[in-house]
Formats: C-alpha cells, sequence, structure tokens
C-alpha cells in the first residue's frame, strides 16, 4: 500500500462521456517529501513518514526543527505515517499525484466536521416524543434509558446526546476521476469527510 497527502478544496460536478453529471471531489496533494523511513529492526514496525504544506520556521519547535535537520527537508506542518509502504523511496524523495492513474479506486480517511454538543434527534435521529395528548416538554426528549429494577444502571454504549461529529472516518472504493499532475490536483468521485482545507490521507 501506498498514499499521499492532501487538502480538501471542496466539491464541484464531473461530466461523463455519456454526458451524466457525477458529484466529485476537488483535492490538492502533495508533494509529499519523505521525512522517515521506520524499519521493523530499529522501530519495531516498517512506515513511511511523509510531510505536507511547508510551515515557517519561527513556528516550529526544537524538537520538530532537529527531526528535519536530519535530512535536511524544509519543516511541514503535517506529519503522517503510512505502514508497509510499497514504493521504493528513500529520505528526501518526494511523492506526487502521478502515482495515481483514472479510473483507480483509493481509500480516503479524515476528521468529519464537528457539530458542536446535539441532542438525540440531531444526533442519532430519534423522532422524540408525542406531537399532542397534552405533553409540553417532551418534543425532542431521549424517553426512558433504563429500567427500574433490573438492571438498575443505565447500560454503557446507550445513546444520548453528546458531541457529534469531528470523528476520523474512511471512505473506500472511491473512484479517481482526473489527475492534475502540474497542479498536484486530483478528482475523486463522491464526497470525502471533512470541512474544506481539512486534511486527507489518500490510500490506493
Amino acid at each position: 500500500m501506498s498514499g499521499i497527502l492532501g487538502k480538501k478544496i471542496g466539491m464541484t460536478r464531473f461530466f461523463e462521456e455519456s454526458g451524466r453529471s457525477v458529484p466529485a471531489t476537488l483535492i490538492e496533494a502533495g508533494p509529499c517529501p519523505v521525512v522517515q523511513i521506520k524499519t521493523k529492526d530499529k522501530d519495531g514496525y516498517s512506515a513511511v513518514q511523509l510531510g505536507f504544506i511547508e510551515q515557517k520556521i519561527k513556528r516550529v519547535n526544537k524538537p520538530k526543527l532537529g527531526h528535519f535537520k536530519k535530512t535536511e527537508i524544509p519543516p511541514h506542518r503535517v506529519l503522517r505515517e503510512f505502514r508497509d509502504f510499497k514504493l521504493d523511496v528513500k529520505e528526501g524523495d518526494k511523492i506526487s499525484v502521478d502515482i495515481f492513474t483514472v479510473g483507480q479506486k483509493v481509500k480516503i480517511t479524515g476528521i468529519s466536521k464537528g457539530g458542536g454538543f446535539a441532542g438525540v434527534v440531531k444526533r442519532h435521529g430519534f423522532s422524540g416524543g408525542p406531537k399532542s395528548h397534552g405533553q409540553s416538554d417532551r418534543l425532542r426528549a431521549p424517553g426512558s434509558i433504563g429500567q427500574s429494577a433490573t438492571p438498575k444502571r443505565v447500560l454503557k454504549g446507550l445513546k444520548m446526546a453528546g458531541r457529534r461529529g469531528g470523528n476520523r472516518i474512511t471512505v473506500n472504493n472511491l473512484e479517481i476521476l482526473k489527475v492534475i499532475p502540474d497542479r498536484n490536483l486530483l478528482l475523486v468521485k463522491g464526497g470525502v469527510p471533512g470541512a474544506r482545507n481539512s486534511i486527507l490521507e489518500i490510500r490506493n
């Protein structure tokens, strides 16, 4: 498995040869330098660490600055590891979008949009209480959350109000519609998790 880091630009539409319009996501992917190569002998597992989005040196702390100084790569804001990287690379190499081809299926991982604190109706799709018969404050309430006698407690994992979104989500089998190497752009069929300008991990 190999991959690249990218940034979600936004959504658009793509017209297929038949004239059918399909939703698509535009992603700015790479170029990503290989910052570190981890091996089983030294680190206990094999992985390739990629960087994304160059960062001003004034905003980099000393440990991170020293980490980049080993390979003489300018500091990058985002660092991610890709395990079992299949491409033959060495530290200092750059990974670009030309590792992908049109029609290839990829899986994309990102952090979903955060929705803040939400009730059970918005968060889990509960129907709420009855809309008539004299009820006044049960319209969006969760209802009963347990039994009175047995087991005399609220069971773990019960769907209740709380923070919505902000989770790490992976979407599989997304088709690449277009690759634009000179502008480091990928056009992927369908939607991907995250808001605009959020960081994505794209794996083949």
